[in-house]
């Protein structure tokens, strides 16, 4: 099941697309924010901060290894779009052997880094353990997520949206019973929360390789593809290197804002843990819309249709303003009673309350950059341009820490609340002007391959 996006009309192609990891990624938040909620109730206040405390460690760590893992398969993009059927498998051999690559390396330094990197967090000693606990499984786990992660790229970058949905919603369902069993059944804790993540997520990564191999059996790589090869291992890495440098940047920034909110005491922590989980799941058509433009411009910048570069942009912007105002309307409207989910009947969430509504208020009110920061940026990195994007990265680390280290001088939560608009209204500004720089060399990279074609035709 592929999908050409190089032809017919642009906003349906879009929404067709988007749809489909859209659902994906509401339950992937979903069975993120059971860990959380399950964890919050049955195990307690204390768990609940120590989980949100460490998911800006993961971000990092898992968004590094995605990040090159997802910009190895823009290459697969690329050669599907321009019918290159041998490169393309080429391509997908060659981004799996650097993801184990990647994978090995990525474990061993996280494992080996985690105990100073909490410490460095001002992690607070009452959640310490059971923080270090679930992000060391995590930290263990990692080459399920980027195997799961690689494998639904490949089949997104062929314009396949809808088999990655069918094993991620697979995926959920078994997350949210083995959440059950080891956390309720078992009492493993957080540390069963990492387990059942990491296990549902490897089940998803073997199912996304098996249906390659026996229902897209073009695509499979054949023996004499299984190699590093040179043209094709720079290409990747040209492009993989500064989109996982753009992940660890923003992570980076987003641990700095942590800190902050660390330092408020566990109690914020978990506010700030459930508000964050509650926007993270209505916000998930910005990043879907994000995978979407980054297979669609792969597409069209390989068939060398620089006028559907242009449209796509003018259309995803049209719909994700929509799709901006209407999740700040829920994110405002549903936060007080979303709020009781992750704690028990016992907790009082009007305590919880102070300190989750201006995290929600501030950043309400700039979802409309930070949709255009998941559009530019994957428009640019889908044509295989990665530095401007990485240093967007830059800029929302930068935006990130001075609000962050301000709340720590001057001890206010709202400086550290907003940390994150900060970051997406600065951003979104950049990689607006970030795209027109970049717009003109595509069009003359098109011109001149028109021209060759036209001289190449003529002798």
């Amino acid at each position: 099941m592929k999908s050409d996006m190089t032809k017919g009309a642009i906003a349906p192609i879009l929404i067709k697309f988007m749809l489909p990891l859209f659902i994906g990624n509401l339950f992937q938040q979903f069975y993120n924010m059971v860990d959380t909620l399950i964890v919050g109730r049955y195990v307690g206040t204390d768990a609940l901060a120590a989980v949100g405390a460490t998911g800006t460690i993961m971000f990092l760590i898992l968004g590094f290894a995605n990040g090159l893992a997802t910009g190895f398969t823009v290459l697969t993009s690329q050669s599907y779009g321009a019918h290159d059927d041998r490169r393309l498998r080429h391509s997908i051999a060659n981004a799996v052997i650097l993801a184990v690559i990647v994978t090995l390396i990525t474990t061993m330094v996280s494992v080996i880094s985690m105990k100073s990197i909490l410490r460095m967090m001002n992690t607070p000693d009452d959640i310490f353990d059971y923080a270090y606990s679930y992000i060391i499984t995590i930290s263990y786990g990692i080459c399920a997520s980027v195997f799961y992660n690689l494998g639904a790229s490949i089949l997104r970058a062929v314009g396949n949206s809808k088999v990655p949905l069918y094993f991620l919603i697979f995926s959920a369902c078994l997350n949210v019973g083995l959440d059950f069993v080891c956390i309720v059944g078992f009492d493993l804790k957080t540390f069963g929360a990492a387990l059942a993540t990491v296990v549902s997520q490897g089940i998803s990564a073997v199912l996304c390789f098996i249906y390659i191999y026996k229902k897209q059996r073009s695509m499979w790589p054949e023996r004499s593809d299984w190699h590093l090869e040179a043209r094709d291992t720079s290409h990747q890495l040209r492009v993989g290197v500064p989109m996982a440098l753009q992940f660890a940047i923003t992570a980076s920034g987003t641990m700095i804002m942590q800190a902050a909110i660390n330092l408020f005491g566990s109690t914020a922590v978990a506010s700030f843990t459930a508000a964050s989980k509650i926007q993270g799941l209505i916000t998930q058509g910005m990043p879907s819309m994000g995978q979407t433009i980054a297979a669609y411009a792969g597409q069209n910048f390989g068939a060398g249709r620089y006028d559907r570069l242009k449209d796509g942009i003018k259309n995803s912007m049209i719909i994700m303003t929509v799709y901006s105002v209407v999740a700040a309307v829920l994110s405002l409207s549903l936060l007080e009673p979303a709020m009781h989910l992750f704690f028990d009947s016992a907790q009082d969430v009007a305590v919880h309350l102070p300190w989750a509504i201006p995290y929600i208020r501030f950043c309400a009110m700039c979802y409309i950059p930070l949709s255009a920061i998941f559009i530019f940026r994957n428009m640019m990195q889908g044509c295989g341009f990665g530095f401007l994007p990485m240093m967007g990265g830059v800029v929302e680390l930068v935006s990130r820490a001075i609000m962050a280290v301000l709340s720590m001088k001057l001890m206010i939560y709202e400086l550290a609340s907003a940390c994150d608009p900060a970051a997406w209204l600065t951003t979104g500004i950049f990689t607006f002007v970030a795209w027109l720089y970049v717009a003109p060399k595509i069009e003359k990279m098109f011109a001149g391959r028109q021209i060759t074609s036209t001289e190449n035709q003529m002798k």
